[in-house]
């Protein structure tokens, strides 16, 4: 399921130019083109799912795809500490509503966040 709106599913669909990083038939994995970090990968599933809030257990194959692909990602950039990021609707900073994670690495991360 695809929304034709929304710039990840244009992503997702190659219908917009992205420096992917890595992708799975479920998966795709890009560099932020606003890093705040060394690192900053997004990693989205390829069907429109708006946010964490809406995943099920019908989902348990692209989630656990989405973390075995930022492991992979984040041990191929050489980091040995990462921080993944989800948020959830506009007041937690989502300007994007379709899933994704940030995957962020190559600095000191300070607790708590934002």
């Amino acid at each position: 399921m695809k929304d034709p709106d929304c710039l990840f599913c244009k992503i997702a669909g190659k219908e917009v130019d992205s420096d992917v990083v890595s992708e799975s038939d479920l998966v795709v994995a890009f560099r932020d083109t606003n890093p705040a970090a060394p690192t900053h990968v997004l990693l989205i599933p390829k069907d429109h799912i708006v946010s964490a809030r809406e995943l099920k257990r019908e989902h348990g194959d692209v989630v656990a795809e989405i973390f075995e692909m930022a492991a992979r990602i984040a041990s191929d950039e050489g980091l040995d500490a990462y921080r993944i990021v989800t948020n959830v609707g506009p007041g937690a900073g989502q300007s994007v509503s379709h899933l994704h994670l940030h995957l962020l690495g190559g600095r000191s991360m300070s607790w708590p966040p934002g």
